[in-house]
């Protein structure tokens, strides 16, 4: 095997021009799927975190039949104010912080103007965590030492006609059906990834809407774990622990529908590329390798004459193939993730994407499965490419490949 790489390396070493231009286009080809997958990965990954980090938090906790029946028995549905599962729970080593939610819906009023809205009741100072991504482009976050502050979201703020400072009445049904209002201040205006949610949202201190609906407790436990890679081994870890309950324990991804959706347009993106430059390679590769088997027929002639056999070849000539995809392969790796540091460093400028009105600096996120795949793709794809080559070298006749030179 030594000896069929070394003549691979030796018969490359002499074809200087074609093989620079085979390995050019094994190279640029790795590169550009490692540059353009990589950005389609860091967009994926950064709008997973972004999901999680401002809405959902990585597991979610409930009473059994909330996703089903709260919206319609809202109050049927509160977790304990107090329970050991939740302090079992908050002794987990991965566990970074434990938030309590209480979603309720009523009505806002600024002056004359009112609009219903949705809102959840949140603990202020773990939101800090739990919800590290919630965009706040005016004003400030809730703070626990303003149990009166809130905060709307923009589209919201503008539909109602309040800034950062003016004070508004919410009004919302209790749990006994009565009609309660609370009076709060503005703190700011927040932006999620979701313009619709914008135009009707609000969030206020957890103590303020417990004060507001008249209950203890909340609907939702938001769990934000140290990684997200560690979600579903905790998630199956908790389910078990806690069979018995009367608790559902549902993972981000399984709220998160857009992000479901896009992430699986742009992994067909991705495969749409891998495919066009597995094609380009391929073409290129099969051009190289087919002009140098005319080149040398006298030459293949000429060792089949000497003994080799037919299988030998084509080893021969697959060996050669395989070598230009390790060596154009392993440029391409080095020139793709140069080029990832550079474009990452400077930023590409991103217009704001569907239902945002902000825009961002995208990167590029190379990771050890992306270089993986990169490589195998010009590995496998040069094998390919060489294989009708390789069967042309090994099926000639040994007289007329001897005559074809002269």
């Amino acid at each position: 095997m030594l000896t069929d790489a070394f003549l691979a390396a030796r018969n490359i070493a002499r074809q200087r021009r074609r093989s620079a231009f085979a390995l050019a286009a094994i190279a640029f080809g790795v590169a550009a799927l490692i540059v353009a997958n990589g950005f389609i990965d860091w967009i994926m990954f950064k709008h997973r975190e972004t999901t999680i980090t401002s809405q959902y938090g990585h597991i979610q906790v409930t009473r059994k039949g909330y996703f089903e029946e709260g919206t319609a028995d809202p109050f049927g549905y509160l977790l304990p104010k107090i329970s050991p599962v939740q302090n079992t729970i908050e002794r987990l080593p991965e566990l970074r912080v434990l938030g309590k939610r209480l979603a309720f819906s009523g009505l806002v009023s600024k002056g004359d103007e009112t609009i219903s809205f949705v809102a959840e009741g949140v603990e202020p100072d773990k939101e800090q965590v739990l919800s590290s991504s919630l965009r706040i482009p005016k004003g400030t976050n809730l703070s626990a030492n303003d149990p009166n502050g809130i905060i709307l979201g923009l589209g919201l703020a503008a539909n109602l006609g309040v800034d950062v400072g003016d004070t508004v009445v919410l009004m919302a049904n209790t749990a006994t059906g009565s009609i309660n209002a609370v009076e709060c201040r503005v703190r700011g205006f927040f932006a999620t990834m979701s313009k619709a949610y914008d135009d009707v949202a609000l969030r206020v201190p957890l103590t303020t809407a417990q004060k507001l609906l008249k209950v203890d407790g909340a609907h939702t436990w938001a769990l934000l774990l140290a990684e997200t890679e560690q979600a579903g081994l905790t998630l199956r870890a908790l389910r078990q622990r806690f069979a018995n309950e009367g608790l559902v324990f549902t993972e981000w991804i399984e709220l998160a529908d857009f992000h479901v959706k896009a992430v699986s347009l742009l992994a067909k993106q991705a495969g749409v590329m891998r495919v066009i430059i597995a094609v380009i390679i391929v073409l290129s590769i099969f051009n190289t390798m087919m002009m140098s088997v005319m080149e040398r027929t006298g030459e293949i002639g000429t060792i089949m004459a000497l003994g080799l056999t037919r299988r030998d070849i084509l080893r021969m000539i697959v060996v050669e193939g395989a070598v230009l995809g390790i060596v154009g392969g392993l440029l391409g790796l080095a020139l793709g993730t140069l080029l990832a540091w550079v474009i990452s460093h400077i930023g590409i400028p991103m217009p704001p994407p569907p239902g945002q009105s902000w825009g961002f600096l995208g990167e590029v996120m190379v990771t050890s499965r992306l270089a993986i795949e990169a490589f195998l793709l010009a590995v496998g794809s040069t094998l390919i490419a060489s294989i009708i080559p390789a069967r042309t070298a090994s099926g000639m006749v040994i007289v007329d490949a001897l005559r074809f030179n002269r």
